[in-house]
C-alpha cells in the first residue's frame, strides 16, 4: 500500500485522536523525516544526547539528527527499560511499527481518510522542507535518498495528491 500525503493541519487532527506514545513517534517522524521504525528503535539515552546518530533500518545508511529540547522532554516521559518507546509488555523491546500503524489507521477511518499511514509523516516533512528551501538536493540529503526521482515523489507529494484527487473527481462525473 502506498502512503498518501496529508497536510500538517489534517495530521494534527489525526494526532489528537492517537495514543500519546504513538502521537509523539509520528510527530518525530514529521519533524525530522525519520521512518517510524527508526523512531521507535530510539535507545533510552537519546534525550540526554546533543545529537542522535543511528543506522537506518531500511537502508543501513547512517543519519544524524539534533532533537529539540521539547522533543527530548517528551521522550523522557515515555522511556522505560532500553527504549524511548518501549513495547507494551516488555521494556527490553521497542514498540512495534504495526502498533503505530493500527492507531493511525483507526483514527483515519474515523475521518474517512484512506491511504494515511505513519509514512505520511515522512512525506509531510519532505514537502515542507522543499517548500521552505526550494532545494531538491537538500531534501534528498535529509531523507538519505540516492534516487532523485524518489525524492521528487516525496517533495512534490502535495501536488501529486491534488492532481490525483482531480482525476478521481473527473472520472466520477463521467
Amino acid at each position: 500500500m502506498t502512503s498518501r500525503y496529508t497536510s500538517r493541519e489534517m495530521m494534527g487532527h489525526l494526532l489528537a485522536g492517537m495514543m500519546p506514545e504513538n502521537r509523539e513517534a509520528v510527530k518525530l517522524s514529521m519533524d525530522y523525516g525519520m521512518r517510524i521504525g527508526d523512531v521507535l528503535a530510539m535507545p533510552y539515552d537519546v534525550p540526554d544526547r546533543a545529537r542522535y546518530t543511528y543506522r537506518e533500518e531500511k537502508t543501513g545508511k547512517k543519519r544524524t539528527v539534533r532533537l529539540s529540547e521539547k522533543h527530548k522532554a517528551t521522550l523522557r516521559q515515555f522511556r522505560r527499560g532500553a527504549y524511548c518507546f518501549p513495547h507494551r509488555t516488555d521494556d527490553n523491546r521497542h514498540r512495534c511499527r504495526q502498533t503505530v500503524w493500527a492507531d493511525i489507521k483507526r483514527i483515519s477511518k474515523a475521518f474517512r481518510l484512506r491511504g494515511i499511514s505513519p509514512h505520511s509523516a515522512r512525506k509531510l516533512y519532505a514537502v515542507e522542507l522543499y517548500r521552505k528551501t526550494g532545494d531538491m538536493e537538500r531534501v534528498s540529503r535529509a531523507l538519505n535518498h540516492d534516487d532523485p526521482a524518489v525524492t521528487a515523489l516525496y517533495a512534490l507529494a502535495d501536488l501529486l495528491t491534488i492532481d490525483s484527487l482531480r482525476n478521481v473527481k473527473r472520472s466520477r462525473r463521467r
